[in-house]
């Protein structure tokens, strides 16, 4: 991305520790609030977002953070790299096929010249389950719908399952959908916090800061994902049904910790289907972090 860089993992695609972050300034007292502004697609993967604003965790560290509210995420991304928001939250982002029942999907290779919905070919889940099913011999074809329009297509039988994220995998178990082959993305982030450059360059210590609230609305989510207040805030924030968010925010480990491993394999792939001409190692994330949240 040219003009913003990560500086910390959302939520982890499998179970992870919240680790701590070393060395993170503090503001004085006296200072004026640094100005946020975060570009929000809203989901409950970006849950700490939210817990964090509720719970005043950003004014604690001395930072005065509007949520503007996007469409898509796409849109997010824009409105940062134009200038006209500092951080968004953005894929990769986890994803798990939910199939009908009546269909007989238990395998890759049962997937072989189904229809399964999909929210964009680029999308790293989209690109995860299409490698695992090419090599197992379940090559299938993809429909592009996002969350909503994907569950709706399966009710009315036009895609055998969809490739879904939360809390729209909950509201298709909850409707009958069975989850089935989980394991794809499990290696890969599900959401990669990303600040615009010029402000990385010019607030550094601004968002070290932001990140640092991040990581104690973490600790407070793990540690009662179902719990009244971290649902009504998921709730209030993005609409989802209080049932799909009960049955799927244990699923969302979040850490600030960014997972090198999985982005880098992601861009392997990438590199692979020719949609980027090279893996950016390293250059993908903000300097100012490293050993912070990524280079540990």
């Amino acid at each position: 991305m040219k003009n913003a860089r990560l500086i910390a993992g959302s939520i982890a695609a499998v179970a992870a520790l919240t680790v701590g972050i070393a060395g993170v300034a503090t503001a004085k007292k006296e200072e004026a609030p640094a100005r946020i502004v975060v570009s929000d697609a809203k989901t409950t993967h970006h849950l700490n977002l939210y817990v964090a604003q509720e719970l005043g965790l950003f004014k604690k560290h001395n930072l005065d953070v509007s949520i503007v509210e996007a469409k898509e995420l796409t849109a997010a991304r824009d409105a940062v790299v134009s200038g006209q928001a500092d951080v968004f939250w953005s894929c990769p982002t986890v994803a798990i096929a939910a199939v009908a029942n009546g269909a007989p999907i238990a395998a890759w290779k049962d997937l072989k010249g189904k229809h399964i919905a999909g929210i964009s070919p680029t999308c790293e889940a989209v690109i995860a389950y299409e490698k695992k099913a090419r090599e197992n011999g379940g090559e299938y074809i993809l429909e592009k719908l996002a969350g909503g329009p994907a569950i709706a297509a399966l009710e009315a039988g036009k895609v055998d399952g969809a490739i879904l994220e939360e809390p729209h995998v909950s509201i298709a178990e909850l409707k009958g959908y069975k989850v089935v082959l989980r394991d794809a993305a499990s290696q890969i982030p599900c959401r990669t916090i990303n600040a615009r450059s010029s402000y990385l360059k010019e607030n550094p210590e601004a968002l070290k800061r932001f990140v640092e609230a991040i990581k104690e609305a973490n600790a407070f989510i793990l540690k009662d994902p179902k719990g009244k207040q971290v649902v009504e805030i998921a709730k209030k924030y993005t609409g989802a049904p209080e049932d799909a968010i009960r049955q799927g925010n244990d699923r969302l480990k979040f850490t600030t910790v960014i997972q090198e491993k999985g982005l880098s394999a992601l861009a392997d792939e990438l590199v692979a289907l020719k949609n980027i001409r090279e893996n950016p190692g390293s250059k993908l994330y903000a300097a100012e972090f490293k050993g912070i949240t990524w280079g540990k």
